[in-house]
């Protein structure tokens, strides 16, 4: 292996290997049944990979607009005002981006300065801090607590101060399941009113809501949207998380800033799988039927572990399901998972990893986003237990 003879001073000395990876290995390592990390082990619609490959065939391979192909960024701006009544221009609010992750990292750049504050709420999805380090920013955490896991607005305000930049939010909630409801959104225009900060809302899984609940997006409040850029993900819509395409909306004046980053981290995203997107959103049902197909799964992933000690929590939205384990182990949370892997032979993320400190509620995060015949597969194996 080779060695540098180059003195580094980290900017994030504390990262290591995600623990999505790390627990993916292990799975993989053990023949364990992969319920971590977060991705579908079912195919796409087949007419997605039809319609992509027929821009492919009519020569339409090469550099898209910076800000995407305009046949997809006009299928984004009529989805969103049919579900939110919000209409968003797309030549000018509407940025295709390779993922999430990038659109989250890239608005953190271009906003956040040395010396900001970026309040997050924990359980915190892993890229944002190494983000808001990277560029100079401080996070500063707001708590999700223990088993409701609701913003507690009152502590929100208490850590605002002058120099918080931005507030990133996350609904519906990776990885607890929890999703804000139009109180907490009017907590939220309360708290940000008459200031600077900007939010960032991190909406991946706008489509999977269940028991009725539907997703309020931040598009859809006018005096929330004035101050927000949000992000969706066709990886989490469409189940090809290996394609890595998402969007950012916003007002012009915020996509200007984020554009200025975005041309250089990334530049565009590849052409055919836009354009095969685009066509595939014609059909709405596509995307509205995604809340039924996965509380299908929720339930079924729930009727499985019946009968065993796990304590299942609320689960609202996303594909992810937790779980008390405190009538199995006594084992904190992150060498439970690792005993689960290799003795159990279900692979699960420890929830303590979201936390900054660590915090240990003996909970772990299932993904349910998988066969039938795998769920049951996990269940009988859990089961067991």
């Amino acid at each position: 292996m080779l060695k540098t003879s180059v003195a580094i001073d980290s900017k994030l000395p504390w990262v290591g290997t995600t623990i999505f990876t790390v627990m993916s290995k292990l799975a993989a390592d053990c023949g364990a049944i992969n319920l971590s990390q977060g991705f579908p082990d079912f195919q796409a619609d087949p007419a997605l990979f039809e319609a992509t490959l027929r821009a492919m065939r009519q020569g339409r391979n090469q550099y898209p607009p910076m800000a995407g192909m305009p046949e997809l960024r006009t299928a984004i701006a009529d989805k969103v005002e049919a579900l939110y009544g919000a209409r968003y221009d797309a030549e000018q609010e509407i940025t295709v981006t390779a993922g999430a992750t990038q659109a989250i990292f890239t608005a953190i750049a271009a906003f956040v300065r040395g010396g900001d504050e970026v309040i997050v709420f924990e359980p915190v999805y892993d890229s944002y801090v190494p983000a808001i380090e990277t560029v100079g920013g401080t996070a500063v955490y707001a708590q999700l607590k223990f088993p409701a896991y609701k913003p507690d607005w009152n502590q929100v305000r208490s850590l605002v101060t002058p120099r918080t930049r931005m507030i990133i939010i996350n609904s519906p909630h990776n990885p607890t399941g929890s999703v804000l409801d139009a109180g907490d959104l009017a907590a939220l225009a309360d708290l940000t009113r008459d200031t600077d900060i900007l939010l960032l809302s991190d909406e991946v899984y706008e489509h999977i809501v269940f028991d009725g609940v539907r997703h309020i997006s931040l598009a859809s409040h006018p005096e929330l949207a004035a101050r927000s850029l949000v992000v969706s993900s066709f990886g989490k819509t469409y189940h090809i998380t290996g394609w890595k395409i998402g969007y950012v909306i916003g007002a012009a004046e915020l996509m200007s800033e984020f554009r200025k980053v975005h041309q250089f981290n990334v530049f565009t995203v590849n052409t055919p799988c836009q354009l095969g997107i685009a066509d595939y959103m014609r059909l709405p049902s596509r995307h509205l039927g995604l809340a039924a197909f996965y509380q299908q799964k929720r339930d079924y992933f729930r009727e499985q572990l019946k009968g065993s000690r796990f304590e299942l929590l609320p689960c609202c939205g996303t594909y992810f399901q937790l779980a008390r384990y405190a009538g199995i182990s006594e084992l904190p949370d992150l060498e439970f998972a690792r005993w689960m892997t290799r003795e159990a032979g279900v692979a699960v993320i420890p929830v303590s990893v979201f936390h900054h400190d660590g915090c240990d509620d003996r909970v772990v995060r299932f993904c349910f986003a998988k066969q039938e015949t795998t769920l049951a597969a996990a269940g009988e194996r859990l089961r067991r237990i």
